[in-house]
Order: C-alpha cells, then structure tokens, then sequence
C-alpha cells in the first residue's frame, strides 16, 4: 500500500484488468475487472493533490476527487465512500459510463504532462462496489418527516438523484415511469458490458429501502395518473423525462425493412438480456445475427450499437460518420474498444440512400470533407461531388441522436413552455418550469447529455424544490447542509 501520495513517477497508469477480446465478444459482461485493495491504494498515490485540481473543476457534480483519492491511498476506505457519495447520488454508475477521457480524467494536470492520467473513473467504481459489498451504504434516514410531498415524473439519473436528495430533507416521494424498471437509459439503452444491470437494480433497491416509493408501468396521462392529478396531489413536481424521440434521416429507402432506429435495438438487447420476451428480437427484426451491419452516427449511442451487434454474431459491422475521427463526439476509450472487438469504422462518410427492394440491402454513401466552421467554431461537413460508395448492409442502424417529445400535449398541459427545440423551458436560478410548482431538469432541459448532467440538475432540482416548499428565496448555490451528505 502507498504511503504517500504523488507517486505518478514511481507507479504506472494502469486500469483494472481487461477482459481478452476473445471472451467479451461473446458476452454482454463488463469488459473491466474490479482493482484490488492494493493496486486501487497504488492507482490513487499517483495524484498530484493539485492546489486547484482540474479534474474536480471539469467534473459536472464536483466530486471531491483528490480528497477521496488519498483516502483510498491511504487504505481509509469507509471515509473515502462518505465523501465520494456526498456530491454523487450514482457513484458506482457514474465511475463505469462516464467519459472521463473528456472530463476528469481528460483534464488530470499528470495526464497533460505526459505520465498518464489518474484512473479516476476506476477508483470511483471501486470505492462504492466495495461500500455496498461491506454494508456501508445505508438507506437513507431522515432526522425528520415533512408533510409535504413531490411527484417525480421519471425514472431516470435526474429523477433518482433529486427524489433521494428530497428524501434526505425528509419529503415523501413518489416516482412514476413509464417502463416497468426503474433507471431509464441506465436499464434500457446502456449494454451491459458497460453497465451490467445488477448494479442498476442494486441502487434501485437502496432506493426503495429509502421510502421512495416508484410507480412502474405509469406513464403519465396513459396507464398513470394525469399531469393535473399529480399538480393537485403533490406539493411541487419534478419533470425528468429524458428525451427519447429518435431523430430520423431523410434519405430514399429510409423505410426499408431492416432500417431501425438505435434505441429500439438497444432496448430488445437489453430485455433479452433480462430474460424478457421480445417478439421482435427472436424474429429477427432487432437482433444482428448472421447479417451485416451499418451504423449511421459518431456518438456513445452508436458505440453501443457496434459493440452490441458484434456480441450479437454479425458477419461484419461497420460505422459511418460523417467528419474525422478526431471530431468525433463520442469516447475515444469506446472506439477504441469498439476498434478492437472487430469494428470497422468509415469516417468522412454519410449515407445517400438506403438499397433493396422492400429490405436493405446496402447503404450508398457519400465521402465528406471538413470545409469552413460553423458558429460553433466546428467545421461543417461538405460532400465530395462525384463520390460514393456502397456498402452491404442487412440491418441499418440510425443512431443518430434524440429528441424531446412534445410534453405539452402528452401531458394536456399548453401553459408548459418549450424551447425552440421542444425542451422545456426552466428558469436555471429556480429551476422552475413556466408552471408554478414545476420543477424539470436532465436532458429534457438540456437535451441529450450525459448521465453525470442529469445527476447534477436532479440534486439542483432537489434544492431549489426545498426552498420554494419552505418559501426562501436564496440563490441556487446556497444549498441546505442537508442536501451535501
């Protein structure tokens, strides 16, 4: 065990051990092993300590990490737990799929000097694992009950992480999904290689030992309650519905048999994969066996698609994206993983038009070059006049981003306001919606994100849903010390 901290000259970077390619093509297990006590103490002596720590800065809920990082060096374990989980409400999930290559870990000051970066992510996965397999994490127990309750409309990372902060303060909760788990992408669009689904239903569990009670199978205005039932119900509501509207390319052939949407493969994989029926699954309508496969798009939901559908026995499995690899927005740690489990990928190139006579047969895609920047300062993809090229394809998949879906009707409720892009409308010092009392936050205020925002905005939520129910009126950062542990 390290005796003292800064080691990164001494000890080398080192992940927990990888599972060969062999064996993870071939099941849907995390790729990654667990550290044991002495190299997670080693791995987390290599911290700087840095007087203003970087990776603390770029992380979205500002763990504490050069803080827990020496307390894990220094074999205090327990203590390292308590103030990892202080600021996350998902630690375990957060240290698994976050990209920490573009947060923490990408902003580590020894990984800019060139010794490699601390593997924060590891640690932090490490810590928790071994809190739950020693009984430290405990159901919440608040010093005293509220009378006042909230609705939380959706089960996903912002919706557990501000229903356990507002249980923390004593509020009763009541969460309501749509889906029969609890979790959201968590459970049913994130593979089990990077997320087994134990870890999940663990946490759920902790959850409900809590007293926060979830209603599955309820969605809101259908099989649920209605909007203005839960506004008359409850003293205050929490909207976190994610976005789940898959964003559609127009191109001939987009209606072909064998072109599918991303989210819709993803989720039979992961229902097979929980032992549920799906019909389309074993028809073969969202399952790659046998066939060749094409993914359209450059985000961590197309890495999920390629690496699922090599598990699944594809004969071949390629990704188009339209710019270069070095624009591309999802992990490179996945497309590197993604690289060596068979993936080809085909970057400066976008689909112009789907082939086969009533189901796929090949993609005809266009070679792209990266002309002037956009607004963003990113430079926009242009077309090679004259280029194309065809690839076989038996099953298209279009990961190609989400989109909200439109709240206001689904939940009869005009006064909602959106976006110009259909999110809902909050005011980020209250978080409160155009509705009095209505709270939203995650990713149907962002759009799509990461799983690490929708934590952030959930435990913002919760605090800013205590001070309207207790009628302060202090600015967002003055949090209660109730909601920090």
């Amino acid at each position: 065990m390290a005796s003292k901290m800064m080691q990164f000259v001494s000890i080398e970077q080192r992940m927990p051990d990888k599972r060969t390619v062999a064996e993870r093509r071939d099941d849907f297990k995390e790729i990654y092993g667990q550290f044991s006590s002495e190299r997670a103490g080693q791995q987390a002596s290599r911290c700087e300590q840095c007087g203003v720590p970087f990776c603390q800065v770029h992380c979205p809920v500002h763990n504490n990490i050069p803080d827990w990082l020496k307390l894990t060096a220094e074999d205090r374990l327990e203590e390292a737990y308590e103030l990892s989980s202080a600021t996350n409400n998902l630690p375990e999930i957060c240290g698994r799929i976050c990209p920490q290559d573009r947060l923490c870990e990408g902003n580590c000051v020894i990984e800019q000097a060139g010794h490699g970066t601390v593997t924060i992510g590891s640690v932090e996965k490490y810590i928790t694992d071994t809190a739950f397999e020693r009984g430290w994490v405990k159901p919440v127990k608040p010093v005293r009950e509220r009378s006042a309750s909230v609705a939380v409309i959706g089960a996903g990372p912002a919706g557990l992480a501000a229903a356990e902060q507002l249980r923390k303060l004593g509020y009763a909760v009541d969460v309501y999904d749509r889906y029969d788990r609890a979790g959201g992408l968590l459970m049913y669009g994130i593979p089990g290689f990077k997320l087994e689904k134990d870890i999940v239903e663990r946490r759920n569990e902790y959850f409900r030992q809590s007293g926060i009670r979830f209603h599955l199978n309820a969605g809101i205005g259908e099989n649920g309650p209605s909007f203005a039932e839960l506004r008359q119900r409850y003293d205050a509501v929490f909207i976190a519905t994610g976005v789940y509207r898959a964003r559609d390319i127009q191109v001939p052939g987009a209606a072909l048999k064998g072109v599918v949407a991303a989210l819709d493969f993803l989720t039979a994989s992961n229902r097979m994969g929980m032992g549920d029926d799906v019909p389309s699954f074993v028809d073969g309508t969202l399952n790659a066996a046998g066939k060749h496969v094409v993914v359209i798009g450059g985000g961590d939901t197309a890495m999920d698609c390629v690496r699922t559908s090599i598990r699944q026995g594809a004969k071949s499995v390629k990704c188009l994206y339209r710019r270069d690899k070095a624009n591309m927005p999802g992990s490179m740690r996945e497309v590197k993983n993604a690289e060596e489990e068979g993936v080809e990928f085909v970057w400066l190139s976008a689909p112009e038009a789907f082939l086969g006579e009533g189901r796929v047969e090949a993609v005809r895609a266009h070679r792209m070059r990266l002309g002037a920047p956009d607004s963003t300062g990113r430079q926009m993809p242009e077309v090679v006049p004259g280029s194309n090229e065809r690839h076989a394809a038996d099953l298209v998949i279009k990961a190609l981003g989400f989109d909200p879906e439109d709240l206001p009707a689904m939940f009869g409720e005009d006064a909602l306001k959106v976006t110009r892009w259909g999110t809902l409308t909050i005011d980020w010092t209250t978080m409160m919606t155009s509705l009095p009392g209505v709270f939203a936050g995650g990713d149907i205020v962002r759009g799509a994100s990461l799983v690490v925002w929708g934590v952030r905005d959930g435990r913002d939520a919760a605090a800013a849903i205590h001070r309207y129910l207790e009628g302060r009126v202090e600015a967002v950062d003055d949090v209660p010390m109730a909601l920090a542990s």
